[in-house]
């Protein structure tokens, strides 16, 4: 019998956010929570928003990776999303 952690697994286990730094320049980081604030995102949420179109308009994007997650407290159920 082999550890969970060997060969296939047999349920594909959330995975945590990756954490990842980043250096910019500073007028860039300006210029992108200028946008970000436009579009109601924060400047991280920006950034995964532009790389996930980036690489879906590039066919790089990956099938198996969910939608960003909804900030915010989730509706109740029953109730319509305003």
């Amino acid at each position: 019998m082999t550890a969970p952690s060997e060969g296939a697994s047999p349920r594909r286990q959330p995975q945590q956010r990756k954490q990842v730094l980043l250096r910019l320049d500073p007028l860039v980081y300006e210029a992108l929570a200028r946008w970000a604030g436009d579009e109601l995102r924060s400047a991280n949420a920006q950034i995964e928003f532009l790389l996930r179109r980036a690489l879906a308009e590039s066919g790089r994007l990956p099938g198996g990776a969910g939608p960003i997650p909804r900030r915010g407290r989730p509706p109740v159920s029953g109730e319509p999303e305003a």
